[in-house]
């Protein structure tokens, strides 16, 4: 199990809940070091003081605020204890939202939350509330140096934890998109045909990461001497005619599945939405 990230207390109304925060996540991938192109060495990024011309402790550093170019305002670790807010040690869910109202995009960093012994049956509690009402909890925690606003979303009978960006975060959406641009009735139709034909049940345990299997790939080969094919690359150019490549795409898809099933490909017009429309997005 991966060590604790943050412990405290969760706490709602006069209920408080010890608990423990560990990494819910963390990224799988090939890395490589970089190294002097003379010898062959890995080159380190060390401690180096200019002034005194020589190598840096851990012991000796000390955190500093540059107020003006090359002026510091020092800082001890209990100066900066004695401004730590309470919710680096309890995080108090300060309201409850439904949870198919959040934006993912809000979310960033994820957690599992974990209860300490004393506080089992009450995050039992919790947790069975959240699922049976289908909402979310948002509350504040303080850890690495900043106060975050997260998400706790039930889980698996149990409760993750989500940090989330503030609004001043998110950037402006740029979709690139002229208002200008008509969507026909037959293209929208044609095209929620596709969306249909493509649609499975979400399996994450599906898809892998293509690129690290081939940088594992040539790592082996060459320790072996040995070359790979190089991965092929299909050229592509612009879609000029809409129509035509959504029925191709739907011929295509209707081919591969095969089984003599009927083609997928039905008559724009009967497939067009109706003037009271359905809600999209």
């Amino acid at each position: 199990m991966a060590g604790s990230t943050w412990s405290g207390y969760l706490t709602f109304g006069l209920i408080s809940i010890p608990i423990r925060l560990s990494p819910a996540a963390r990224t799988e991938r090939i890395s490589f070091n970089q190294l002097h192109k003379v010898c062959h060495t890995r080159l380190k990024q060390p401690l180096f003081c200019p002034t005194c011309d020589r190598m840096v402790e851990r012991s000796e550093v000390e955190k500093g605020y540059e107020y003006e170019k090359g002026q510091y305002m020092l800082f001890s670790q209990e100066e900066l204890d004695e401004v730590e807010p309470e919710s680096a040690r309890t995080m108090d869910i300060l309201e409850f939202v439904k949870l198919d109202e959040i934006d993912p995009v809000y979310f960033d960093a994820s957690y599992y939350v974990s209860p300490e012994e004393p506080g089992q049956k009450a995050y039992q509690l919790l947790t069975a509330a959240m699922e049976e009402s289908g909402y979310a909890g948002i509350a504040k925690i303080a850890m690495h140096n900043r106060e975050n606003i997260v998400i706790i979303r039930p889980r698996e009978h149990g409760l993750t934890l989500h940090t989330m960006f503030y609004t001043n975060e998110i950037r402006t959406a740029d979709y690139g998109r002229a208002d200008k641009t008509e969507v026909k009735p037959q293209e929208r139709a044609l095209a929620e045909q596709l969306i249909e034909s493509l649609a499975a049940p979400f399996e994450p345990g599906k898809y892998h990461d293509a690129y690290q299997q081939s940088l594992q790939d040539l790592i082996e080969a060459k320790s072996k001497g040995r070359k790979i094919a190089p991965v092929p690359h299909a050229a592509k150019t612009p879609v000029i005619d809409l129509m035509e490549a959504l029925k191709k795409s739907l011929a295509t898809k209707s081919a591969a599945a095969g089984d003599g099933k009927p083609s997928l490909v039905r008559s724009a017009a009967k497939s067009a939405p109706k003037k009271e429309g359905r809600k999209v997005g």
